[in-house]
């Protein structure tokens, strides 16, 4: 049956479609990856620019091409070709096209083919995504839009740099291998509101703190952290009722959390907590002293160590596996400059004086091994004599936490100390505490 159309009907209609034409209200920019056209919002775009230097980070995922100084700020480079699994044009004159993209609060440089232009569309005009507009998956397409006979495949950003829904269990700051193709921002908005409603087996305000931290802080209760959280519990307690009591939103999470972490958290360890930590070190048989630094951050923890290290065992070999997921922190943590009066009584032993300020000498820096890892995947490492690793693994599922002490146990030597977060304990047999306030280490007994 044929629908007919009086004259002004269609007029009507096509003047509405014109309205929507005229009225632009979605600005984006235009690149290309692979000879196919796309488009990210502008709002997510700081800044184009063309590079061709970037600093190797080993271990990365396959699509990051290292990190590059931007003005001053270190931002992780990935190369989308390679995130897409697209083919990579070679660039006769070295030179990498780069969008800019500010999201949230943090920055990334994204490699493309070419980058085109700005286009303003009617919003109302995106069309939902569908497979055969593009060779990425699905997930990471908002729209479809067409524009003066130019087909347009709509990013969303958002999504590529933030964390999936399978992969949220992953702790804060880690960059995903290839295969799972995802970036870890902070938590968003909506995440922050997504506090799990009181369990009905378990109806006390501690219990409700337990089942909020994993979704607010991605903390997560276990016996390996219990202690500290009922004394924290009877301290909260103490000055709040009601629903006061509970945790609303992150910041509610993060003033819970503010005495969980181990004195001098990212800075440069003070000589009384230094002399602590060398204190409990253990007499070691071997000259060759193997060590793994678990969440190493910009370093400030590892020089700290290694200088305690090269003063307990002045006649040792020492070799520290330094490792973070954190791409930008990681890359940074090599080649620290600073003031001399920054620094501890302790390192400055250790210190040479250069044309931008004071450095660690040779030797402090020979035994370090910076490098870029997840803690979740296997690593090559010897048997080791000390791990360091001071408030991480209570940001793991509890699960995973127990399949790291067990990696632990078959990594150390016998006898040899795990320094954990000032209030984590390994229980449980085949531990013995060796620690003392506020240096919480255990020594392999089996």
């Amino acid at each position: 049956m044929a629908v007919v159309k009086d004259l002004a009907q269609v007029n009507a209609e096509l003047q509405e479609q014109k309205e929507k034409v005229d009225n632009v209200n979605f600005k984006m920019i235009t690149f290309s990856l692979s000879g196919k056209e796309y488009g990210v919002d502008i709002m997510n775009v700081k800044e184009i620019a063309k590079a061709d230097k970037f600093t190797y980070v080993p271990n990365a995922a396959s699509f990051v091409r290292g990190v590059y100084n931007l003005r001053g700020d270190i931002i992780p480079i990935i190369d989308l070709r390679i995130f897409f699994h697209l083919p990579v044009e070679n660039k006769k004159d070295g030179l990498e096209n780069m969008l800019i993209l500010r999201i949230e609060d943090r920055v990334y440089g994204t490699i493309v083919d070419k980058i085109d232009k700005v286009v303003g569309i009617n919003s109302e005009s995106i069309q939902p995504p569908h497979p055969i507009f593009g060779d990425i998956n699905i997930k990471f397409i908002s729209g479809v839009v067409e524009k003066q006979g130019d087909l347009y495949i709509i990013l969303d950003v958002i999504r590529i740099f933030s964390q999936s829904e399978e992969d949220k269990q992953k702790p804060r700051g880690a960059v995903a291998d290839s295969g799972s193709g995802t970036f870890y921002a902070p938590p968003s908005a909506s995440q922050e509101a997504a506090v799990p409603q009181k369990s009905a087996t378990d109806n006390s305000a501690l219990g409700f703190i337990r089942e909020s931290l994993p979704a607010l802080r991605h903390f997560y209760p276990s016996d390996l952290n219990d202690e500290w959280l009922r004394r924290r519990f009877a301290d909260w307690s103490g000055t709040r009722s009601g629903d006061n009591l509970q945790l609303k939103n992150a910041d509610d999470a993060n003033e819970y959390l503010s005495s969980f972490f181990s004195p001098d958290t990212g800075r440069f360890w003070s000589d009384d907590y230094a002399a602590l930590v060398k204190g409990i070190l253990p007499n070691l048989s071997s000259n060759n002293i193997q060590v793994w630094n678990v969440g190493c951050g910009k370093g400030y923890e590892t020089f700290s160590f290694a200088c305690i290290l090269k003063s307990r065992y002045p006649g040792g070999h020492i070799k520290i596996w330094a490792n973070d997921s954190d791409i930008m922190a990681i890359s940074q943590a090599p080649n620290m400059v600073f003031d001399q009066g920054d620094l501890p009584e302790y390192c400055k032993a250790f210190l040479v004086k250069g044309r931008a300020g004071y450095s660690f000498n040779q030797e402090i820096k020979d035994s370090i091994i910076f490098e870029y890892h997840d803690i979740l995947h296997e690593n090559p490492l010897p048997e080791l004599d000390i791990i360091l690793i001071r408030d991480v693994l209570s940001f793991f599922p509890e699960q995973e936490q127990k399949r790291l002490v067990a990696n632990f146990t078959e990594k150390l030597k016998n006898r040899g100390v795990v320094i954990t977060g000032r209030n984590e304990v390994l229980s449980g047999m085949g531990w013995q505490f060796v620690g003392k306030e506020p240096v919480s280490a255990f020594a392999r007994t089996e």
